[in-house]
């Protein structure tokens, strides 16, 4: 069983940042895909970023896109959401999740597809 952390969620105003790490502190994260999603209170969950095993595929989606960034950072065994631009729309309980796959360049945007899970962080983002 692999147990995921995230951290670094929090209030921000429009227009700030934040920035989420994911570990895995019990595996080599760089052999997972991982998923950012995102769950607004009473709505359903979206998957906002994803990377494949192979750093360079990605998936942002649109509402996302150009404003928050996924990237890894294999020394210290995590994957970081980088959240600029914040908005109200974005405010959110946070999840990142991760699956065992062969594969380098799939990643993967269903919760039926990933093996392990994240307790999530809220971000919360004021007008």
């Amino acid at each position: 069983q692999v147990q995921l952390v995230e951290s670094g969620g929090g209030l921000v105003q429009l227009g700030g940042c934040l920035t989420s790490p994911c570990a895995a502190p019990e595996r080599p994260f760089e052999t997972y895909p991982v998923g950012w999603s995102r769950q607004p209170l009473g709505k359903g969950r979206d998957y906002v970023a994803v990377v494949s095993r192979r750093v360079d595929t990605m998936f942002y989606a649109d509402s996302v896109k150009g404003r928050f960034t996924i990237s890894r950072d294999n020394a210290k065994n995590m994957v970081i959401l980088q959240m600029n631009s914040l908005k109200p729309e974005d405010t959110a309980v946070y999840h990142c999740a991760a699956r065992q796959t062969p594969s380098i360049d799939a990643y993967y945007l269903d919760d039926y597809e990933y093996d392990y899970w994240g307790k999530g962080t809220q971000v919360t983002v004021s007008a």
